[in-house]
């Protein structure tokens, strides 16, 4: 069967440089826009109203990807068909996945992710890796966190590499960025949330908090080679370490926050009323 034939235009230079420009920090903030690669993200960033600007497609994939360009027309979002050479030039990959959007920053201010409701909160204090800051958001995503809180030295969350290894996750979930690690705990505490911080020589484990793993929590994660330095963890109500029980050193960073969310998110859910 031979496939329909889809016509798309082309962008024009003007437009091919300004989302090339994008793969630049300087660039990223000064228009308040960053790129998002693969059907995964994309497919995600389409579904929030007013997230995407604009959609790239290789021409040798466009049949791949039908459902976002019905989504992108649908919306009435700029969409382009570009060649192999020029979604190479958009592309933070080595191999291109054949669609990259253009999207809008997605950030919110600390008082509009931390309120009443707020159950479970991850913040990430220096975290400078944007693959471990990407999965961190997809596992905050999986396990139901109300935010996620990065402070203002960590990695920029806008970062490729951060959006891609989130999975799409960035468009789920409240993203707090450049904020004080004080201002944010005190956020999370004012709005009734206990606050732990994650720490390998702490005497207290994470087995050890059954009782207390129910209640609305914020989780500080520091950063991958030195953790958190003494004057943030005594920000926090309680430092806890996850139990390793085999002869590995340590846990990577992400993982480290994925079983801690996941233990309180477990609890959350086994403690909430039914019915």
């Amino acid at each position: 069967m031979i496939p329909e034939r889809l016509e798309l235009p082309e962008p024009s230079q003007a437009v091919l440089r300004a989302a090339r420009a994008l793969l630049r920090r300087k660039e990223r903030r000064s228009t308040g826009r960053f790129l998002a690669e693969g059907p995964q993200a994309v497919r995600e960033a389409l579904k929030v109203p007013d997230a995407v600007e604009a959609v790239f497609f290789r021409w040798a994939a466009v049949h791949d990807h039908v459902d976002l360009l019905a989504a992108a027309r649908e919306a009435g979002i700029r969409h382009y068909a570009v060649s192999e050479q020029n979604i190479a030039t958009i592309s933070d990959t080595v191999t291109p996945q054949g669609v990259v959007a253009v999207c809008r920053n997605l950030d919110v201010p600390l008082a509009e992710a931390v309120g009443a409701d707020t159950r479970l909160v991850v913040i990430c204090a220096q975290i400078r890796d944007p693959g471990n800051a990407g999965t961190v958001i997809r596992c905050a995503d999986a396990f139901g966190a109300d935010a996620v809180i990065l402070s203002a030295d960590s990695v920029e969350v806008y970062n490729p590499k951060t959006v891609r290894a989130s999975v799409g996750s960035v468009f789920h979930l409240p993203l707090v960025v450049g904020v004080d690690l004080a201002e944010a705990i005190r956020a999370c505490r004012d709005a009734g949330l206990q606050v732990f911080a994650t720490d390998g020589e702490s005497g207290t484990g994470l087995t050890g908090l059954a009782d207390r793993l129910g209640r609305p929590t914020a989780w500080v994660m520091g950063n991958e080679s030195w953790g958190l330095p003494v004057e943030h963890l005594e920000l926090a109500d309680t430092t806890v370490a996850v139990p390793i029980y085999g002869h590995a050193e340590s846990l990577n960073l992400a993982t480290a926050a994925a079983v801690c969310l996941y233990a309180s998110a477990s609890a959350q859910h086994t403690a909430a009323p039914t019915g």
